[in-house]
């Protein structure tokens, strides 16, 4: 179980991993939108595609239960939303706890 304390940084944190992964979709999307060797019609229904995809991502959305955010947290550097230098504010216990559930899965 998640402390209190880390429940509360996590809550803080993940607005803020979000957005920046998001950013980083944008990125990709402009790139892949500028590229000249495919048709307007099949880059925006590849775009499209892409989006329905990318909205399932952790990265993008997540419901917040505190009994799962160890395995939120692990997901997310799974999803490379986030690496494990990103919990660096969190007690030696969570970042112990999520490197163990890493390892295993």
């Amino acid at each position: 179980m998640i402390s209190k304390s880390d429940w509360k940084l996590f809550r803080e944190k993940l607005p803020e991993w979000q957005e920046k992964y998001m950013e980083k979709l944008v990125g990709e999307y402009i790139t892949f939108l500028s590229q000249d060797d495919k048709a307007t019609s099949d880059k925006f229904w590849e775009l499209e595609k892409r989006i329905k995809k990318d909205r399932k991502n952790p990265g993008v959305i997540m419901e917040l239960n505190k009994s799962e955010a160890i395995w939120d947290i692990a997901n997310l550097i799974r999803h490379k939303v986030i690496s494990p230098a990103d919990l660096s504010d969190f007690s030696e216990e969570l970042q112990q706890d999520v490197k163990r559930i890493l390892e295993v899965n």
